[in-house]
């Protein structure tokens, strides 16, 4: 029997971790030929209760909806707003719990990631006071002894990376040491941390959302990662495992899982394939998760060290969704051939060709116009990080060209885009974590709406920029239509 999937449930997090910014990519190089640099970017960090208050933060874990951030003035990081840790979708967390965290997703032995023995318990405490994390306390593992001494951490070729916390030692994070990894840069500390903070935000995302949906995390049927981390040794480079290493952490004992990878638009691209995989009928409860890209902390902190402003992008970023079994209740997703949005390879690689086939081809094929669509989101990354790094506002150069499309198919007049975009648009809120901007933050706020009856349909715009791999020149796309459940 085919069923229509739904979006049944998602969540949104951010985890805190100033003292990891330095690891970023960016950082870390310009550290590498400059180690001054690394006092400049902890002069200019944010504390816990300024992240709090920022309205963007707030807006992606759901306590401000993207037309109530329209309203706040900006600069934004100028605004003190009511603020709360936890929010509709998720929290932000702080440092010293995702430290728990990560320590709990580290399970080589000789241990990744090592603390002093007098934190462990102060670790154990913090997971412990969080009502979510309680059963992650009991988890954390002493180290092991067989450790080697860590080497000059501004080396490129560093055995471990100096763990901080206020400016104190917190512990080590090292490279698998063991013979198989000596030598392998796959296997270094700085990537290895990468994954393990993509496995611990991913857990703290599935999490929230087994919570929000009040469901046993053995009751889910399978698991798909979208995130942007490589996975795997020297000779399975980005082989992955993600989905099912998050999984393991949290319980899903029932569930199998696999990564998909597609750049900024992976998230969609899972979406997708969650949706189908539960149409088939091959499971009823599909989990898509995205963890948070340590490489993306502090990538505009030049930027912002130049403008004299604290550093904005200081957060790890991560999602959960649920898609199921149609409920009667919850927005379902368009899966009716031509429905879901995707680019040919023969489109080529002009913005024009790839909106064509992505946002007017779909609408074409379900027999809508552009303004049946009630909103549209595309890539909501916050402006505040862009423009002063000289991207300028990613977002509202998207809704320019969503407008333009439709006048080009004839379903809007030139004069009328502006008060259209504002109809349809709304404001960047989430950080430039790559594949967490791309349309999803959007989701929680549409089920919100949709739920109120406010609006009927909101149409979801992935990009892909395929170049980066560089093996081709070719962008990608992918959209999906979500649409207020006719039952409901």
């Amino acid at each position: 029997m085919v069923t229509t999937p739904v979006i049944k449930n998602c969540s949104y997090c951010l985890v805190h971790v100033p003292d990891l910014v330095q690891y970023g990519s960016k950082p870390r190089r310009e550290i590498t030929e400059n180690s001054s640099i690394r006092d400049s970017i902890t002069q200019s960090l944010r504390s816990y209760e300024t992240v709090l208050s920022y309205p963007p933060n707030q807006t992606y874990i759901g306590n401000l909806s993207p037309d109530e951030l329209s309203k706040v003035s900006r600069p934004w990081f100028e605004k003190e707003t009511p603020c709360s840790s936890k929010g509709k979708f998720g929290e932000i967390l702080d440092q010293s719990s995702f430290y728990g965290l990560l320590k709990v997703a580290d399970v080589l032995n000789p241990p990744l990631f090592t603390v002093d023995e007098t934190v462990l318990p102060k670790l154990r405490e913090r997971l412990a006071e969080h009502p979510l994390l309680t059963t992650f306390a009991s988890r954390l593992a002493a180290n092991s002894t067989n450790v080697p001494e860590p080497v000059e951490q501004d080396s490129m070729q560093s055995s471990a990376l100096h763990i901080c916390s206020e400016g104190k030692t917190f512990g080590w994070f090292y490279g698998d040491e063991r013979a198989e990894g000596r030598g392998d840069e796959n296997l270094g500390p700085y990537t290895l941390l990468e994954n393990v903070c993509t496995k611990a935000t991913g857990a703290l995302a599935l999490t929230w959302l087994l919570h929000r949906e009040k469901i046993d995390p053995g009751k889910i049927d399978f698991l798909i990662s979208c995130g942007e981390e490589a996975c795997g040794d020297r000779y399975q480079r980005g082989g992955g495992g993600m989905a099912k290493a998050i999984g393991e952490m949290c319980g899903c004992i029932n569930a199998s899982g696999m990564d998909i990878k597609n750049f900024c638009a992976a998230p969609a691209s899972a979406i997708v394939t969650a949706a189908a995989m539960v149409k088939a009928g091959l499971y009823k409860r599909v989990a898509v998760i995205g963890g948070g890209s340590l490489a993306k902390l502090g990538m505009k902190f030049q930027s912002f060290l130049e403008h004299k402003i604290p550093i904005l992008d200081d957060c790890l970023a991560c999602t959960a969704l649920l898609i199921s079994e149609d409920d009667g209740a919850s927005p379902i997703i368009h899966l009716e051939p031509g429905a879901v949005g995707t680019v040919p390879v023969g489109a080529g690689f002009s913005d024009e060709a790839v909106f064509r086939h992505y946002m007017l081809a779909p609408l074409e094929a379900l027999g809508l116009k552009c303004s049946d669509i009630d909103r549209y989101a595309a890539e909501l990354h916050d402006p505040e990080i862009m423009e002063f790094a000289g991207s300028g506002d990613v977002a509202s150069k998207n809704y320019r060209k969503i407008a333009a499309m439709a006048v080009l198919a004839k379903q809007l007049e030139k004069s009328a885009m502006n008060s259209w975009i504002e109809k349809i648009g709304m404001p960047g809120f989430a950080p430039t974590q790559g594949h967490i901007p791309s349309a999803i933050p959007y989701i929680g706020h549409a089920m919100e709406a949709m739920g109120r009856g406010e609006i009927k349909r909101v149409m979801f715009l992935a990009r892909a920029s395929l170049f980066l791999n560089r093996c081709t020149n070719l962008l990608d796309g992918v959209s999906f239509i979500l649409e207020r459940n006719p039952r409901h």
